[in-house]
């Protein structure tokens, strides 16, 4: 067995474990996290991704036995760059998906001692079908090298897109897999605690939570249609690519509890990630003419999310807020 299989099979090895203690030690009983709690683990996942950044920079900086993946021989210093440029950008575009979710969950009214059950296996699903997409894209793009520009393309009209959508008037209720689940499978009009199936009159029906959940599964997949093409902007590398977009991921359904709790208070949030979208984008049209070194990129990246981070901020600060989708207070102009 190689040393790079070897590598990619402890990666798995490492999630597989991190997910199980999460789940079966640290979360095994349905409730929902404090503000607190959910900082707390926020913070976690947020470490173990940075200390996984330290084992890239050695990976790739001593590259034993041929290691380094990528075509053009990664340093420890480039390999880690780019994995915390990646990692940045997937966190906060994880950040526009978390709206959708929270609209689900609403519709649905999932109690949130459930809503933690439902996104462990949204994350779940998440990081297989990422896995595939993300294989798939990188070989779409080795051979077709004008896919690039094409999807550059698509993060400049996503990020128009964004700027016009307001997710506080997504319609959960005329989404075409609500009515795809019920076509192939019944559905009870009642919770059953946090099962997603149940027998009724011997026959196995599907629970509202089952369909929640498959809405945050299809959610997702529309998110990465944005996300994946914008980490392929920072690296081609597959190793880079995939475990800065899991450790990415795995710390979602903390954040959403964190954001559950403090999303009135950012306004401008959304309107850092069409600039975010949107300057990826031009990175990709650019890449074979003017490319942008990765530690500009984390630069301007850093540089974006802060102005809107501290402009929302300053904005809560100054005005008096109402309330939010997500159940905390937001400012007038958010009425609808």
């Amino acid at each position: 067995m190689t040393f790079t299989v070897l590598v990619w099979l402890g990666f798995l090895a490492l999630i597989g474990v991190v997910i199980a203690l999460d789940l079966g030690v640290f979360h095994r009983e349905p409730r929902t996290p404090t503000l607190r709690e959910a900082l707390g683990w926020t913070g976690v996942w947020v470490a173990l991704a940075l200390a996984f950044n330290v084992g890239v920079f050695y990976l790739y900086e001593l590259n034993p036995q041929g290691w380094d993946m990528d075509t053009d021989q990664l340093t420890g210093r480039q390999a880690a760059l780019q994995y915390l440029t990646g990692y940045l950008v997937e966190k906060s575009l994880s950040v526009d998906n978390i709206f959708v979710i929270a609209m689900i969950f609403a519709y649905f009214q999932v109690p949130a001692a459930y809503q933690h059950r439902v996104l462990f296996w949204g994350i779940l699903g998440a990081v297989v079908l990422r896995g595939i997409m993300i294989v798939g894209g990188l070989a779409l793009i080795e051979r077709f090298e004008w896919l690039t520009y094409l999807l550059g393309a698509l993060l400049i009209y996503s990020a128009a897109k964004m700027m016009l959508i307001r997710h506080d008037n997504v319609d959960v209720a005329g989404s075409p897999v609500i009515g795809l689940v019920q076509r192939y499978l019944p559905v009870t009009p009642d919770f059953h605690g946090d099962r997603f199936f149940v027998p009724v009159n011997g026959v196995r029906h599907a629970t509202p939570l089952f369909v929640a959940l498959v809405l945050v599964e299809f959610s997702d997949v529309m998110f990465a249609v944005d996300s994946i093409p914008a980490i392929f902007a920072v690296t081609r590398d597959p190793f880079i690519v995939f475990t800065s977009n899991i450790f990415a991921l795995l710390g979602l359904r903390s954040l959403y509890f964190v954001l559950a709790g403090l999303m009135g208070r950012f306004r401008y949030l959304k309107t850092s990630l069409v600039f975010l979208l949107g300057y990826i984008g031009v990175k990709m049209l650019l890449v074979h003419h003017h490319p942008i070194p990765t530690h500009v990129s984390l630069a301007i990246i850093a540089g974006i999310l802060s102005v809107g981070i501290l402009a929302s901020l300053q904005a809560h600060h100054d005005t008096a807020p109402l309330r939010s989708p997500l159940g905390e207070p937001k400012d007038e102009e958010h009425k609808g």
